[in-house]
């Protein structure tokens, strides 16, 4: 569950991120917002995220850590 709950944060990051930038520096940093919304979208009909298989890769798992 925990990996979840890192996986949503990070979205919302790059997106508030990508919007900043838009805003900020170029409107092509929109395309980063459009990239994140699309990988959103095909992981909720595949089941697979890059980011979760990134996460993975660093050692991070599914558990949640223990109070």
């Amino acid at each position: 569950m925990l990996i979840e709950r890192i996986l949503r944060g990070i979205a919302g990051f790059f997106v508030l991120l990508s919007l900043a930038l838009g805003w900020l520096v170029s409107p092509w940093w929109l395309l980063f917002t459009a990239f994140v919304g699309l990988n959103l979208l095909q992981s909720a009909f595949t089941n697979w995220c890059p980011m979760m298989a990134i996460m993975r890769w660093l050692g991070l798992d599914g558990a949640a850590p223990k109070p």
